[in-house]
């Protein structure tokens, strides 16, 4: 068995044939550490089995920890606008 780093976990690759022999062992396997594995037949991928991952509901909240807001994100900035510095101004268009 090969073996490779990914970002969710380690990837494994076994022969379609070995997959067959220890099917429900490498299920539980996969539920348990999160790895993956990637199924061959004649050298070839023909299919990846996954840990099964709860997807949410709803987007809101969704990046919840991810996105962090530096700052007040409420106030404006300040920076003066051009229309705010010639009011008077008349914009070609």
């Amino acid at each position: 068995m090969a073996n490779d780093r990914s970002k969710a976990g380690r990837t494994r690759t076994i022969k379609a044939s070995e997959f067959k022999a220890k099917c429900l062992k490498l299920i539980d396997e996969v539920a348990e550490n999160g790895d993956e594995i990637v199924i061959t037949k004649n050298g070839r991928p023909i299919s990846r089995l996954i840990p099964y991952r709860n997807k949410p509901k709803v987007p809101f909240g969704r990046h919840r920890d991810k996105i962090r807001i530096l700052g007040d994100i409420i106030e404006p900035i300040d920076v003066e606008w051009e229309a705010e510095a010639n009011p008077d101004r008349v914009f070609n268009s």
